[in-house]
């Protein structure tokens, strides 16, 4: 969006450069150089017109010009020197506004590199030409162009690691020729002096060949001002960064450096830049160095270490801060609840007190009043039934006191007592309920023996019932076939009940056993408190058991077995004898819980 309030001038400049052909746009875009020498420096009117420039997209023209071959610009490198001089100042100060990230990001490092290009440019130029005239011109351009990009660092320091990163810039440290090489080294040096830490920041590459160029140029160069140039630029370095020191001291790069800085003559400018460059250089200074960078170190790390504590305590601090208020605040309500208390303690005293006399002074005056009402002859007989009743009185108080004291020392007794009839009554109820399903699962007893008076009295019934009911006529293959099925439909219920009663009887074994594991192994103990054989009862069952149990087996299955006639007269309790040749069975292929058989 444009600005408004516009400098006419500026309209008029971009009105011209928009309707002007090519070649006639650096020319006119000279002129914005009268506009800006004419304002004053650091205005806000500068501002305005520097914002007015970027918005008509001036500077980006600037930069397209600078981009372009010299020799088709008019007016050659004077137009370019003071194109550059332009744009430096134009962007030295600009605020953006909203395309602040495609000035920062695109235009000031394009900026940057067109100005290092154009140097390589003049430097190139300046090689080439034979005249010296024209290499004091050339030489003159050279300086306008790293005096712009001077400033333009020195407006935006960001830029200063791009400009050291640059090869143009590299081509530029490693000219042969004296002024050339000279105003190099001296905008290098300025560059250091605005900020010397981007020179940290750099590639590992262009660190080194910078160094080798500073020092190349430090013991090759025979001029004086080079060799000064380079001895402070190195004095810099090394003053400025440890690391820089301890490279120069330490890599095998630069083995000797000392020594040969210690040769050169001592009578020139910089001979005391060279010896305090020698004296950094030498090992009891880099010892010191290595202390104060040791020192430095343990001193970041116990700021680190510090900061981390302060910072654990302002975290804690809140939560400190709510406990002590805390615990303040429940001491404080304790007190206050203790002198209130306090308080009712002896209000609650003197409101006894106050009726202990109020009592008193009613029973005062009601004895005085039936002293009053009362013959004189009957005065004794009062005062003792006022004593017995006094007596009953206490006496109930002190029976009542007495049994309640008796009742809360038997409390535990009592409470002992409900708990056993709570057990006897549940355990009752169990044995009803087991009692109860040993009826249900009862064996056949059969029936009562039948008397011959029985039989008769039966069979007469059953002739009496035929007699009443008779039945329709039913020819012999008819009776069959319905016996038949009758029987067929007999034998297969009774076929399906045994096979049922096997199977209830097969699951009832299984729920024992499983009753009887599970019962053990919750009275086992655990396996760390567990010694000697312990373990081994739960491998396999007791002999005696299994023998009792193979025996009382067979008494059961000889009983189920006996005809019914066998069994009058017998009573359920009575045992009966198994032969012991039926018993001599292995124990060993008897069911062993937990483990498969061999």
């Amino acid at each position: 969006m444009k600005p408004t309030g516009t400098d006419p001038r500026i309209l008029s400049i971009a009105a011209e450069v928009a309707k002007s052909p090519e070649q006639n746009v650096p020319v006119i875009l000279l002129k914005l150089k009268e506009i800006i020498n004419i304002t004053p420096l650091g205005s806000s009117e500068l501002k305005k017109i520097k914002q007015d420039i970027y918005c008509y997209d001036l500077i980006q023209y600037c930069l397209l010009v600078l981009s372009q071959d010299c020799s088709r610009i008019q007016g050659g490198w004077t137009t370019i020197s003071q194109l550059t001089q332009i744009l430096s100042h134009c962007c030295v100060g600009l605020e953006p506004g909203e395309d602040a990230e495609e000035f920062y990001n695109e235009l000031l490092p394009s900026a940057a590199e067109n100005f290092l290009f154009l140097g390589r440019q003049l430097q190139t130029c300046f090689i080439n030409a034979a005249k010296a005239e024209e290499k004091d011109e050339l030489l003159h351009f050279f300086q306008i162009v790293t005096d712009s990009l001077f400033w333009l660092l020195g407006g935006h320091v960001e830029l200063i690691q791009n400009v050291l990163q640059s090869d143009h810039f590299l081509h530029l440290l490693q000219a042969d020729n004296v002024q050339i090489g000279s105003a190099v080294m001296m905008m290098l040096q300025n560059i250091l002096q605005i900020n010397s830490g981007d020179l940290l920041r750099i590639g590992r590459k262009a660190l080194y060949s910078i160094l080798d160029e500073v020092i190349f140029k430090l013991f090759s160069t025979p001029s004086p001002v080079i060799r000064s140039t380079a001895t402070k630029l190195l004095l810099l370095m090394a003053e400025s960064h440890q690391e820089i020191l301890i490279l120069l001291r330490q890599s095998t790069c630069y083995k000797g450096l000392r020594s040969l800085l210690s040769k050169q003559e001592t009578g020139t400018e910089f001979s005391q830049e060279l010896r305090q460059l020698v004296g950094l250089l030498s090992p009891t200074v880099c010892q010191e160095v290595e202390e104060q960078k040791l020192h430095q170190a343990a001193c970041l790390i116990q700021a680190y270490w510090k900061g981390f504590q302060t910072r654990k305590r302002l975290k804690k601090l809140p939560s400190a801060v709510i406990a002590l208020q805390r615990s303040f605040r429940s001491k404080r309500t304790k007190m206050l609840l203790e002198i209130n208390r306090q308080k009712e303690e002896e209000d609650l005293k003197l409101r006894l007190q106050l009726q202990r006399q109020r009592a008193m002074r009613l029973s005062r005056e009601l004895r005085l009043s039936m002293l009053e009402i009362v013959h004189p002859g009957q005065v004794e007989k009062h005062y003792r039934e006022m004593e017995e009743k006094s007596a009953l009185i206490i006496q109930k108080h002190w029976r009542g006191y007495r049994e309640r004291k008796n009742f809360h020392q038997q409390r535990q007794s009592l409470t002992e007592y409900k708990a056993a009839v709570t057990l006897q009554r549940a355990a009752l109820k169990f044995l009803a309920k087991c009692h109860k399903k040993k009826k249900l699962f009862a064996s056949w007893q059969g029936l009562q023996e039948l008397t011959d008076a029985r039989r008769v009295e039966l069979k007469q019934q059953v002739d009496d019932y035929v007699r009443r009911h008779l039945g329709s006529p039913m020819s012999d293959v008819v009776s069959r076939e319905l016996h038949a099925q009758a029987q067929e439909r007999l034998q297969h219920y009774f076929m399906g009940r045994a096979v049922e009663e096997r199977a209830q009887q097969h699951r009832e074994a299984l729920m024992a056993q499983i009753s009887t594991n599970v019962e053990q192994l919750m009275k086992a103990p655990s396996l760390k408190e567990a010694e000697g054989k312990e373990p081994e009862l739960f491998l396999s069952r007791s002999r005696p058991v299994a023998a009792k149990a193979k025996q009382a087996h067979l008494t059961t299955l000889k009983h189920i077995q006996a005809p019914w006639w066998k069994k009058l007269g017998e009573e359920s309790g009575d045992e009966i004898d198994v032969p012991k040749d039926e018993l001599s069975v292995e124990l060993e292929t008897l069911f062993i819980g937990g483990t498969k058989p061999p």
